[in-house]
């Protein structure tokens, strides 16, 4: 018989005596209050309202919340319809709490009503049966308007670019065959003289800058085309609309990276104990800023850091471990039990934005000669590339979680010889040579010369 294992309740998992909830709709919401009964010794009191969406009635209900005692306050929404009583009851200094609709209401048999289901929040909220979702401050919440605008932009900025490579082919220009990129300098005079009038293949494939002059008879083949006047109004219509996207993703980068520089918790600190903007930078530093210290993993840029600071936040004791972490951003692999059949699940969702910048890094980690390098180049002979990039991305972001739970921390890649150097080779030789054996062949081992 198997000993009985202890499992500690989570920090939210508490019985409450005064409990609010609020069943979130885009113009209100229905709120439920629970609290014991004046006059009736073991019995609760549940009053259910409908209160509007809008500012003052928003403050009007904290303050009505904060007079009943209330402990904690429960939304439930989909959408961003949430944040407007989240912002403003958290600011009353209420205890507010967001949660998943999927993990609230799949209960069968159970009526389904607005009012119902915001007595049914308060019901699980006062028995700690809710997980709550993950709210950064106020700062993280601002730096994730900034990356995440700059993420859509720059998708925004690609599918221009692709229109633009629709029209060059249209006008038989095949300049995207010899160049990597339209995205480049050379390019983009070529297409600006092609604007402007000019149609000689040989003065446009001039134009090369650098390593593109080496493609110059390639060029002059790919220029000679029909661009003609309506092409030149389309191109430059397309070319404004990539230019002013580029300066406004500029202008994000920088917004971002001084907002990261206003919280204290991203400064870094001197070797003489200094903080404050543009401390820790150099090597000798006690604590290095938190986007310098990103900024070493393998496969991280600076802009790559920003996204994973707006997407983490700075402040890791809300996730125990790099497990809990891995876990709440959905990279860690799920095991489905029942009995003694084990079967493997989906990893989940998350968010598009954190897992779709650890996806950029992992693929450019996968590239180096560095411990991600080597353990995407493992797992890809045998699980597939989708499956190796996963396991990369979640090597680095346990990688992060390390450097933002110990600000001192600095990264000490392990090496591709890590896995190497770990292997029992006496065990892998016996293994061979018992393989060997059982086809028939006698094995005479010698070492290398």
């Amino acid at each position: 018989m198997m000993m009985p294992q202890e499992i500690e309740d989570e920090e939210h998992e508490r019985v409450l005596g005064r409990v609010a909830a609020v069943d979130v709709a885009k113009a209100s919401g229905m709120v439920c209050i629970r609290v014991p009964h004046p006059s009736r010794p073991g019995k609760r009191r549940t009053r259910v309202w409908e209160a509007a969406a809008t500012t003052g009635a928003v403050l009007g209900l904290a303050e009505q919340l904060a007079g009943e005692g209330v402990e904690m306050v429960t939304l439930e929404a989909t959408s961003d319809y949430w944040r407007i009583w989240f912002y403003l009851l958290e600011a009353a200094g209420l205890s507010v709490q967001l949660v998943n609709a999927r993990d609230v209401k799949n209960v069968p048999g159970r009526s389904r009503s607005d009012k119902l289901d915001s007595v049914w929040l308060a019901k699980l909220t006062e028995r700690g049966m809710l997980r709550p979702s993950f709210v950064p401050p106020a700062e993280i919440r601002q730096l994730r308007d900034y990356t995440r605008l700059r993420t859509d932009l720059t998708r925004d900025r690609t599918r221009y670019f692709s229109r633009l490579e629709k029209l060059l082919e249209d006008s038989l220009i095949k300049v995207s065959s010899v160049a990597s990129s339209l995205d480049t300098r050379s390019v983009r005079d070529m297409i600006e003289a092609l604007i402007a009038g000019e149609r000689d293949p040989g003065v446009l494939a001039g134009l090369a800058r650098g390593k593109m002059k080496a493609k110059h008879a390639a060029l002059v083949e790919a220029l000679t085309g029909r661009f003609d006047d309506h092409h030149g109004e389309l191109a430059r219509m397309l070319l404004d609309q990539t230019g002013a996207l580029t300066a406004q993703i500029e202008r994000l980068t920088g917004r971002a990276g001084e907002l990261i520089a206003g919280i204290p918790a991203a400064r870094g600190v001197d070797a003489g104990g200094a903080t404050g903007p543009g401390a820790g930078e150099g090597q000798d530093a006690a604590v290095r800023p938190a986007i310098a210290r990103l900024d070493e993993v393998p496969g991280i840029s600076r802009r790559t850091a920003q996204v994973i600071l707006a997407g983490t936040g700075l402040d890791m004791s809300r996730f125990p471990a790099a497990g809990h972490l891995v876990s709440w951003a959905k990279l860690s692999p799920r095991t489905i039990q029942s009995g003694a059949k084990s079967t493997p699940g989906k990893t989940g969702k998350g968010s598009p934005y954190l897992k779709g910048a650890l996806g950029e890094a992992a693929a450019a980690a996968a590239r180096t000669g560095t411990f991600p390098g080597e353990r995407y180049r493992r797992i890809v002979k045998r699980r597939g590339k989708l499956r190796a990039l996963v396991a990369a991305a979640r090597s680095i972001l346990v990688i992060v979680w390390h450097l933002l739970a110990d600000p001192a921390a600095r990264f000490r890649d392990l090496g591709p010889g890590h896995y190497t150097s770990r292997t029992d080779t006496g065990r892998k030789t016996r293994n061979h040579v018992r393989q060997l054996e059982a086809l028939g062949f006698t094995v005479t081992l010698a070492h290398a010369a």
